[in-house]
């Protein structure tokens, strides 16, 4: 038996598939070797301005010392079920204090949270002194 025989013509190049990854970008002229290409949209920092490293510096925000930043007020949020179990009410009625306007509470998914000076504040409010 005999094989056939490839024969001597060179054979054709195929074409490349598309790849799924986009082409490495060129390196940015005046960049120093290896830095990366800032992300699409994004400016060069003004020349006059010195970036810390690894922040990214938004167009029009407002650069402050670190000292100057208040700071952020730890606020403590309760379900309605701790809440109605603090209150000692059921979750309905909690619920209808919220829906109200009675007690403050902010919308997460579908469910309500209430900030814990909310419940001191109404718990407070609503004392009543008995003669």
């Amino acid at each position: 038996m005999t094989l056939p025989h490839r024969s001597a013509v060179a054979t054709l190049a195929r074409p490349v598939a598309p790849s799924r990854y986009p082409a490495p970008r060129p390196a940015v002229h005046g960049a120093p070797a290896g830095a990366r290409p800032l992300p699409t949209g994004a400016r060069p920092p003004h020349p006059g301005m010195v970036a810390r490293p690894g922040t990214v510096q938004h167009p029009g925000a407002v650069q402050r010392p670190a000292g100057e930043r208040p700071a952020p007020r730890p606020v403590s949020f309760l379900t309605v079920a701790e809440v109605a179990a603090i209150m000692r009410v059921s979750k309905m009625t909690v619920y209808r204090l919220v829906h109200g306007g009675e007690l403050s509470a902010v919308r997460v998914g579908r469910s309500f949270r209430v900030p814990e000076p909310a419940v001191r504040a109404y718990l407070s409010s609503a004392r009543t002194d008995v003669a």
